[in-house]
């Protein structure tokens, strides 16, 4: 038998994720602040007999070894686990606490100082991926913290994750994400000039990308954007305001490092301007819609 684990938060990420450490044998106690959505989770890995509900984080954290969060931000973060009810209120003597959110490096070595002051271990850990590489189990995890730790972790993280490293001490994991979004907004706002260019100039997008996708221009957004981006759809994927999340987090960041970051700046913007045209909830690749279709 598995040792117990916790997950808490169950979105488009969370939901498979628990799942797949349900389905890996793991006893898995999941929480989610809407109940009806932690009711449809027990329905869809209940058959296991490794799924549970708890009411509170607290309580779902009591007994586990390991408690995973993978909620929304800052705020959510410092809600869920700090709380009078919160996961450090039942986090016992020697569990590891692994929060998947994308937040702050500041937050991260907070919560690894308290975690060390409980007898617990932290792990700051964001995943890369999306909803698909959660519900395939195909997740990039970046992880901050201790070696002890992430070796207690890391075989259950292998449940949804092909890619899991340590980087550093606590903050490191988050560091590493904010790279990761500072590389996708300039890829992805790339892909919508050179596609809206070949659009203006006549010629056959589709072609254009394959013929380039075989080259040094390739990217993970040419190969699974380029076409819904020629098609202008957009209702799937990584939501314009979570992005618009990570990349305040990069550039606060870079401020209290003292550098320049002025494309991840100017893509910022340009995303504001997609949720004034209401693409709040599109995804990224959205960016091309503010450049126009004529």
């Amino acid at each position: 038998m598995q040792k117990a684990v916790a997950f808490i938060g169950l979105g488009v990420m969370g939901y498979p994720m628990a799942g797949h450490l349900a389905r890996a044998g793991y006893p898995t106690t999941v929480f989610n602040r809407t109940a009806s959505r932690a009711g449809a989770w027990l329905a869809a890995y209940g058959d296991t007999e490794c799924a549970h509900v708890a009411e509170t984080p607290a309580a779902a954290a009591r007994g586990a070894g390991l408690v995973f969060v993978c909620v929304g931000d800052d705020r959510d973060v410092e809600e869920v686990i700090c709380g009078d009810d919160g996961v450090f209120a039942g986090l016992g003597r020697g569990a590891v606490l692994v929060d998947h959110t994308t937040a702050s490096a500041a937050l991260a070595r907070e919560l690894a100082a308290i975690a060390e002051g409980q007898g617990g271990g932290f792990l700051d850990a964001p995943v890369s991926g999306g909803q698909a590489g959660a519900e395939q189990g195909t997740l990039t995890v970046m992880a901050g913290g201790d070696e002890r730790h992430f070796a207690t972790a890391r075989p259950a993280i292998e449940c949804y994750a092909r890619s899991v490293r340590l980087l550093g001490p606590a903050g490191s994991g988050q560091l590493a994400k904010m790279v990761n979004q500072i590389c996708i907004a300039g890829i992805v706002q790339g892909l919508a000039e050179g596609l809206t260019l070949a659009r203006a100039a006549g010629l056959d997008a589709a072609a254009v990308i394959d013929v380039i996708s075989k080259g040094a221009a390739q990217s993970w957004q040419m190969d699974n954007r380029a076409r819904t981006m020629i098609d202008d759809e957009f209702d799937f994927g990584f939501a314009v305001k979570w992005m618009r999340k990570d990349l305040k987090i990069c550039l606060e960041e870079s401020r209290g490092l003292g550098i320049s970051l002025p494309l991840t700046a100017l893509v910022d913007q340009f995303y504001a301007d997609v949720e004034a045209m209401g693409g709040a909830r599109w995804d990224t690749s959205s960016l091309i819609r503010r450049l126009g279709r004529d």
